[in-house]
């Protein structure tokens, strides 16, 4: 019998189908942090995420420790809704998603209770205090750095410097990126906010849409197939959909790949011009209303541990959040780097104010 359950989401509703079931909860659980959770237990995971190596680290996860883990996987933004209208029925114990700014979000709508370093120490000492939510209410799993990529048949690698450059009329006609609504971009826009102040941001906004090769389209994989084949020079884009090109079947997805540079912004000189990088992040959080939160936290220090890291690295060539875990191997390829320090929190509360920047400037 599987140890791990998926559920499915109805097209027409809410509701929810569970295909298998591994075993029920155990009754007296309880919600409390003290004392060791148990084998048997059951974990109810909604996750934002969705790649195959997920369920690799909850098998292991199990297998350590008998601790049964069921999980729904939908749209981070839908999982919140679906939190929200259950209530303090959630069966819900953690909520994984990709980027800082859905996690604020889930915590603005009062979803998650705080872990303290007392009851997850394992989990502050792997997570720098940049990475995490200041009162504990969310945690970085897996990094993710938005960089800039060119086509090097067009782009002097001598003529790239920062994220704010790009605003540069230098690059008129030239920048690809997809549409300001997407959470990548406005979580760039809310790391600028939170360094320069909503009138620069605005600024370097009206100057990123003027150097646009053409209106946003498609995802980052579009940005950097379309920087390949010439119709711009520059695309926005996170790192780890370039090494999907580098290990793609097909042909022409790895032709891309090898038109295409990459470099890391801000990198050079004092203040803000050499804060770093941007990285954003995937990240998970305890539900306030958790039946199962020793479990829950067990769970969550697990995820940090050197095995899980490693396979959250490779699946999906994403940055481990531990220091000194080991990288893909495509993935270390592109170099290392300085990562911006600004607080994925800060970012994430500035979405909105970022949205309406860009909205502004012009960017849809």
């Amino acid at each position: 019998m599987k140890r791990i359950t998926r559920r499915f989401f109805l097209a027409a509703s809410s509701a929810a189908a569970v295909t298998a079931i591994s075993c029920q909860p155990k009754s007296g659980t309880g919600n409390g942090s003290s004392g060791q959770p148990a084998a048997g237990e059951v974990l109810r995971l909604y996750s934002g995420r969705h790649y195959d190596s997920d369920k690799a680290i909850y098998e292991a996860f199990t297998d350590k420790t008998g601790i049964k883990i069921e999980y729904i996987e939908d749209e981070a933004d839908k999982l919140i809704e679906r939190i929200k209208a259950e209530g303090t029925n959630s069966p819900a114990d953690l909520l994984l998603t990709v980027d800082a700014g859905r996690l604020w979000r889930a915590d603005a709508e009062g979803l998650f209770q705080p872990v303290t370093d007392r009851q997850a120490p394992a989990l502050y000492a792997a997570v720098p205090a940049n990475l995490r939510h200041p009162q504990g209410h969310w945690f970085a799993l897996s990094k993710r750095a938005r960089v800039v990529m060119y086509n090097k048949n067009k782009v002097k690698l001598s003529e790239l410097s920062t994220y704010e450059d790009l605003a540069n009329a230098k690059w008129r006609n030239q920048i690809l990126v997809r549409s300001s609504s997407n959470i990548y971009n406005l979580s760039l826009g809310g790391e600028l906010i939170a360094v320069h102040g909503e009138a620069k941001t605005e600024e370097w906004a009206r100057g990123l849409v003027a150097n646009f090769a053409r209106p946003p389209e498609g995802n980052d994989t579009a940005q950097i197939m379309a920087c390949a084949a010439g119709i711009g020079s520059i695309a926005l884009a996170n790192t780890y959909y370039l090494v999907r090109l580098a290990k793609s079947a097909k042909p022409e997805e790895r032709a891309a790949f090898e038109k295409i540079g990459v470099f890391f912004p801000n990198q050079q000189g004092q203040g803000p011009d050499g804060r770093g990088s941007h990285v954003n992040i995937s990240g998970i959080g305890l539900i306030k209303t958790s039946r199962n939160s020793r479990a829950a936290i067990a769970f969550m220090e697990y995820l940090v541990s050197p095995e899980a890291q490693a396979i959250f690295a490779k699946g999906n060539s994403e940055y481990p959040v531990l220091k000194g875990a080991a990288l893909d191997p495509a993935l270390a390829a592109l170099g290392q780097f300085k990562e911006s320090t600004v607080s994925a929190d800060a970012f994430g509360r500035n979405n909105a104010i970022a949205l309406k920047l860009f909205d502004r400037a012009g960017w849809k």
